[in-house]
């Protein structure tokens, strides 16, 4: 067994340097730590931060001395989860939809125009009070590391808006004016087209890091996709896709051929998009708050794991179809209806997510890492499973500095 390991010296800052110490089991992410599984668990242990990083993980007895000092308590403790699909750039309410469609009870309000209204009738500072809301909501739970989307302004100034929003709240914003056709140009989606791909691209990009697109029928088919996703890529943004979410279609394959970092939903997939995921680099990004909260269909998990394929899990927080910021919520869901372990969904809402984000330095909790971290109030991370509904986030640290 590896029982610790350092960071080297020019990773390490000249802040105080702190240990939280008779941590009961911690989920490192690292299969070269502890138990020597994926997620690398290491019992009895515990992690040194010094300033914003993780310089030292290990067996509590060997932990080094620091210049303070925290006890867990025999608690659990796992990586900052790592929410990498999201809508938080948004105004009102769609309750009566949800409880329409919980009640059984057809209805026939807008869906997504109806938040699209909302929101571009809604000032800056409610969209931001909004998304600092949520975020912090998020952050009370355990996710430290938040992308969010635009997509429910569909015009030049409520895209570019929206974008600017976020990026006031986070380093993971996303142009989704391809979210779907504006309703001024419902009957002329190739204008619509040509303007997500034109003046609306131009004025989100600045604010963007990624450009994502909703391929799947009733928004924009493969080639519309293809279309916004180059001209995008052309802008330095790189591909997402909300693929194969209500059907089969092509949106899958596309991420793959044009290496998107994710496909997020994947409920409807055929073999070939089985193996294309599995020998690409695209993480396949799933969001079962979204079939909790529409009844629908559950994605398979254990066939895209069995198949070699990188799994993530997100919240997909919206107003509409999955209204939760709760990415223990969403790891409980995925082991009892789609077939992962504890571990796999353990590692697939942090070290997953990350992947999804394409990031190294977030979503595990080794040398060099930012240090987030989440202690449990329980002593295995298995709980969160276990223990579905329940508050066990007990404390979070986010970039060295606990923040709940």
């Amino acid at each position: 067994m590896n029982t610790g390991t350092t960071a080297p010296a020019s990773a390490r800052t000249t802040a105080r340097t702190t240990a939280i110490t008779n941590i009961a089991a911690l989920v490192t992410n690292d299969p070269s730590l502890g138990d020597g599984s994926p997620i690398g668990l290491i019992q009895d242990a515990a992690v040194v931060m010094d300033g914003d990083r993780v310089v030292w993980v290990g067996e509590s007895s060997k932990a080094p001395a620091t210049d303070n000092a925290v006890d867990a308590g025999g608690r659990a403790a796992v990586p900052g989860y790592v929410d990498s699909h999201s809508h938080l750039v948004f105004a009102g309410d769609r309750t009566q939809e949800f409880n329409a469609r919980m009640s059984g009870r057809p209805y026939s309000a807008g869906g997504i125009r109806t938040t699209v209204a909302a929101t571009r009738a809604a000032t800056d500072a409610e969209l931001s009070a909004n998304v600092a809301k949520y975020l912090a909501e998020g952050l009370r739970q355990g996710t430290t590391t938040q992308e969010t989307k635009s997509g429910y302004g569909l015009t030049v100034a409520d895209e570019a808006r929206a974008l600017r929003v976020a990026a006031d709240h986070t380093d993971e914003v996303t142009y989704l004016g391809a979210h779907i056709v504006a309703p001024e140009l419902a009957d002329d989606p190739a204008a619509y087209v040509d303007l997500v791909t034109g003046d609306m691209l131009d004025a989100c990009a600045p604010y963007a890091r990624w450009i994502d697109v909703f391929c799947e029928k009733g928004a924009f088919d493969g080639d519309q996709a293809r279309a916004i996703l180059t001209a995008g890529a052309a802008k330095g943004l790189v591909p997402r896709v909300h693929a194969n979410q209500l059907s089969y279609g092509p949106g899958v394959q596309l991420a793959v051929e044009l290496d998107a970092a994710s496909a997020d939903h994947c409920t409807h997939l055929t073999d070939a998009d089985v193996d294309a995921l599995a020998h690409s680099r695209t993480v396949a990004t799933l969001l079962p708050g979204a079939e909790f909260s529409t009844r629908a269909q559950w994605p398979d998990a254990r066939r895209l794991l069995d198949a070699g394929v990188t799994v993530a899990l997100s919240t997909d927080c919206n107003p509409g179809s999955s209204f939760t910021s709760s990415m223990a919520f969403c790891v409980a869901l995925a082991v009892r209806d789609m077939g992962m372990t504890p571990d796999e969904a353990i590692w697939s809402a942090t070290a997953g997510g990350a992947a999804a984000l394409r990031r190294t330095d977030v979503g595990r909790l080794t040398p060099g890492a930012r240090a987030d971290l989440v202690l449990l109030d329980a002593p295995s991370h298995v709980h969160l499973a276990y223990r579905p509904g329940v508050p066990l986030t007990r404390a979070v640290w986010r970039s060295g500095e606990r923040v709940h």
